[in-house]
């Protein structure tokens, strides 16, 4: 059994930012990680085309700025160069292929044990934490809602995080199912390159620019009441691009910046995909009711084919599949029980970083909170 001080599980960007703000204060730990490298999600999960949604004064790791030259919004290339000198600059050495069996809390000795398997060579090690720092994320597997009739389709179905590009839809029926920011993206991306594309919206959403996202960011950080900015985001955005509910879009009751804080939800920002709806380039469906074949019948009595169906419904998380004893601090979803911005902390030390649904100002947020709180009982005299 390896004893550590500090068990981070997850070496995403919430596992890294923790291990920085631990080695700014000179607190030792060990990072380890299911996959074969940093960052996996942006890796190995995300679309070619992405970029980040929020300008980078909105999206950097603790204790280290962008440069000068990086631009407003980073593509996703130029943001994993950023994360590989992150680790560089701060010697992050994660235990990679890492995968966690089960992790509970032993009362007798007052530490966590968390066993681990390594995915090459199967040898497992156990571990002996005085803290374990949850840095899975929300976003560890992707979420395919159940629809009656899915299993017989006899299309291409994938998840939004195995989609790379559109290349290969080219003159094929696609259905895209979600209306957040990756469906929305992956729907203009299709349409954009010869696919038949239609999208499944569900549910009301705000639909911005990335120049009003970033002016309701700033006027928020200048501690302007949120409903002021909500209100000023809404009429801007109306100006903008007018009624959209004849398209099947319709605004939430709640402003975007409190529906997002309250919710998690975000803002769509439109990447040119409102266009080419209102052009009648990307169809818009309301729910599916079921499948047959490939023949899909929605809740409003419309049907229709499609050859493939691209899932843009968001992720889940799992930490619940591994750690036990943490019912105080996780709900069954794998969530904080506690709303930002008390979420962060359970009982013997056990802390969770990057739940929040707060993005990478969230995650750094987190991470300082967490490293501050670790230091300080270190610095303390009461016994764990």
């Amino acid at each position: 059994m390896e004893k550590a001080l500090v068990l981070i599980v997850g070496a995403g960007p919430s596992g890294l930012a923790t291990a920085a703000c631990l080695s700014k204060l000179s607190v030792p730990y060990i990072i380890i990680e299911r996959e074969d490298c940093t960052a996996s999600l942006w890796r190995q999960h995300t679309y070619d085309r992405l970029k980040l949604h929020l300008a980078k004064e909105f999206c950097e790791m603790p204790h280290m700025p962008y440069t000068y030259s990086t631009p407003t919004y980073i593509p996703k290339i130029q943001f994993l160069r950023y994360v590989d000198d992150y680790v560089e600059h701060f010697n992050i050495c994660p235990k990679f292929n890492s995968s966690v069996e089960s992790c509970l809390y032993d009362e007798v000795q007052k530490h966590w044990v968390v066993t681990t398997r390594d995915q090459v060579n199967g040898i497992v090690t156990k571990y002996a934490a005085r803290f374990l720092v949850v840095a899975t994320g929300e976003n560890s597997a992707g979420n395919i809602p159940k629809i009656a009739g899915l299993d017989g389709f006899s299309g291409h179905v994938i998840h939004s995080s195995s989609f790379r590009s559109a290349n290969s839809y080219a003159r094929k029926r696609v259905l895209v199912v979600g209306c957040g920011n990756s469906g929305m993206e992956i729907a203009y991306d299709l349409s954009s390159h010869g696919a038949n594309t239609s999208i499944v919206i569900r549910s009301p959403l705000h639909v911005m620019t990335k120049e009003l996202i970033h002016l309701g960011m700033k006027l928020a950080s200048w501690r302007i009441p949120v409903k002021f900015v909500d209100f000023i985001l809404v009429v801007l955005a109306y100006v903008w691009f007018g009624n959209l509910s004849k398209y099947g879009i319709v605004r939430p009751n709640m402003g975007p910046l409190f529906l997002k804080a309250k919710t998690g939800r975000s803002a769509v920002i439109d990447v040119g995909t409102i266009n080419l709806i209102r052009k009648g380039d990307i169809k818009v469906f309301g729910p599916i009711s079921c499948i047959k074949g490939n023949v899909f019948e929605f809740d409003d009595g419309k049907e229709s084919y499609f050859d493939a169906i691209v899932f843009a419904t968001g992720y889940k998380s799992t930490a619940n599949n591994w750690l036990k004893n943490g019912e105080d601090m996780m709900n069954k979803e794998g969530m904080p029980k506690k709303d930002f911005p008390d979420h962060w902390k359970g009982s013997n030390g056990l802390y969770c970083v990057g739940f929040a649904r707060r993005g990478l100002s969230g995650i750094a947020q987190d991470a300082k909170t967490v490293a501050n709180d670790i230091k300080a009982f270190l610095d303390s005299s009461v016994p764990f």
